[in-house]
């Protein structure tokens, strides 16, 4: 019997992820922040990163061939994929490629029972980066790497397993399955540490690769109100967070609705954490619905970025429908 599957990442950069004097390109319209990913992949890898719809993708394909229960054989298949920086000027808009580096394979990991793969790729944008930094040589000219490692399973009775075993600290990554859905994100992007420390020894290609924060998908709802609030009209503030401060503390009153940007958050009732969550979760709806006054503390585990919207950006039946599935401390 063989088994076939797959898993792939996309990246890209949030609204709001780059701080300081580096988001002035952004800003002001040579440089763009990027739309979200669907959250269904429709197209092919190659296509997406050819028309400049995707920064970069690591598309990890794998089989095993199962014989009298075990594996008896095993192989990859992928790459990875830079895709085009796409830059303004004026009325023109033209597209640099980026500069891929090699793909780093390790020889599967083969039990009998499983097999595990792992496949690194990435690269560096075609723009320097010229920037001060906190190791020698001080000064780096070229940008830092962006990559993925990504992780595949494969067991004799047919499961799978998918998971992003390391990344690049900026932007953010998405892992879709081997149907294009989407499956975990990225919870945070860290542009200070990336342009600060990911050169030399300190990415997989040096010999040193980085761990990544997984967290779960919002829901579909979720995006479809990420996107009221994000693009709506009015422009919500952003609020930033330093781990271990609440953003909102069990009992207060409240009036805000908060969209999480970056970051992971603990929901706590009672002084008992009760879930943690990503970025695109939606909170704060039930202090909207119920009277006014917060059900739950809000802890940031990480820094945290938090779009705060107000209770007429989004309609009272979504609200309400939110509301279901947030009743944590009933479960």
């Amino acid at each position: 019997m063989r088994i076939e599957s797959a898993v792939t990442s996309i990246s890209w950069i949030p609204s709001e992820a780059i701080p300081g004097v580096m988001r002035l390109p952004f800003d002001i319209g040579p440089m763009h922040y990027d739309n979200p990913p669907s959250e269904q992949l429709t197209g092919s890898i190659p296509e997406l990163a050819g028309s400049g719809q995707i920064r970069f993708a690591n598309d990890l394909r794998a089989w095993a061939e199962v014989d009298k229960g075990g594996i008896v054989d095993s192989g990859y298949s992928g790459r990875g994929w830079m895709g085009v920086t796409r830059v303004a000027l004026g009325p023109r808009a033209l597209n640099f490629p980026a500069f891929p580096l090699h793909d780093i394979r390790p020889e599967p990991a083969n039990d009998g029972a499983s097999v595990r793969f792992l496949q690194t790729a990435g690269g560096r944008v075609a723009f320097p980066l010229p920037r001060k930094v906190t190791r020698p040589p001080f000064v780096q000219i070229a940008s830092p790497l962006v990559w993925t490692t990504l992780a595949l399973t494969l067991h004799a009775d047919g499961r799978v397993e998918r998971d992003l075993a390391g990344a690049s600290p900026f932007p953010r990554h998405w892992l879709y399955d081997d149907k294009g859905a989407l499956i975990k994100k990225s919870g945070l992007t860290d542009f200070r540490t990336w342009s600060d420390e990911i050169f030399g020894t300190r990415t997989p290609w040096g010999g040193e690769d980085s761990p990544a924060l997984v967290t779960e998908v919002e829901t579909a709802l979720e995006r479809e109100l990420s996107r009221t609030i994000m693009r709506g009209g009015t422009k919500p503030k952003i609020r930033k967070l330093a781990a271990g401060d609440n953003l909102v503390e069990q009992g207060q009153a409240g009036d805000e609705l908060f969209l999480l940007l970056d970051g992971v958050l603990s929901v706590e009732v009672d002084g008992k954490p009760l879930a943690e969550v990503g970025p695109g979760a939606i909170l704060g709806e039930r202090a909207l619905l119920e009277g006014g006054t917060r059900t739950a503390t809000l802890r940031a585990v990480t820094p945290c970025r938090v779009a705060i919207a107000t209770a007429d950006q989004v309609s009272e039946e979504a609200l309400a429908e939110l509301a279901k599935g947030h009743r944590r401390e009933e479960t």
